[in-house]
């Protein structure tokens, strides 16, 4: 039998799976026990509810996709990278996975208090790390806004994979024109 950190990525990745099969509301946790091998006993006893699972999946996911990236050396090289790694995780996960969540949370208030919990969670943004090896480099002040980058970067990204086009010439632009425009505003 499988325990600990191994047992709980089993779990996660099951999770992450069928949510980009069947979207949240086809999600049970009879199917995720089943998918990986785990108790409903192993589950609950780590999750409450299907909503504290599928933020625990969120923050696993974005946490690894974040660690993938690499660190360029500079800062706008880092956040190519970034919004390249994005782009990349648009095409994993049916954007319709993101609609219906949002949809359900409006009536689910586990699933929009884990959400929000997802979302403020500043440790799986995708920018946080690049910002901070700016500041630690000298490109970037210490009281740089690293909410306003994430929200305006996902923002457009979230667009774009909506009604456009997702590529190289968008995530240029994005980089050049927007985040690095509000990251150094004010920088002469």
């Amino acid at each position: 039998m499988v325990r600990g950190k191994l047992r709980e990525d089993a779990i996660l990745g099951a999770t992450l799976e069928l949510l980009a099969e069947s979207g949240y509301r086809a999600l049970t946790m009879d199917a995720v026990a089943a998918r990986a091998h785990a108790s409903k006993t192993t589950i609950y006893r780590r999750w409450r509810n299907k909503a504290e699972l599928v933020r625990a999946t969120l923050d696993a996911y974005d946490s690894q996709s974040n660690d993938d990236v690499e660190d360029t050396g500079t800062l706008r090289g880092d956040l190519l990278a970034v919004v390249g790694m994005l782009r990349v995780k648009s095409t994993q996960l049916p954007v319709t996975l993101y609609h219906e969540m949002l949809e359900i949370s409006r009536h689910d208030k586990e699933l929009d208090a884990a959400l929000r919990a997802h979302l403020a969670n500043e440790e799986v943004s995708p920018v946080l790390a690049p910002i901070r090896r700016a500041v630690e480099r000298g490109e970037l002040p210490e009281d740089v806004d690293t909410d306003l980058i994430h929200d305006v970067a996902e923002a457009m990204i979230l667009h774009r994979v909506q009604y456009g086009e997702f590529d190289d010439a968008f995530t240029v632009r994005l980089v050049d024109d927007v985040l690095l425009v509000l990251l150094t505003r004010g920088e002469k």
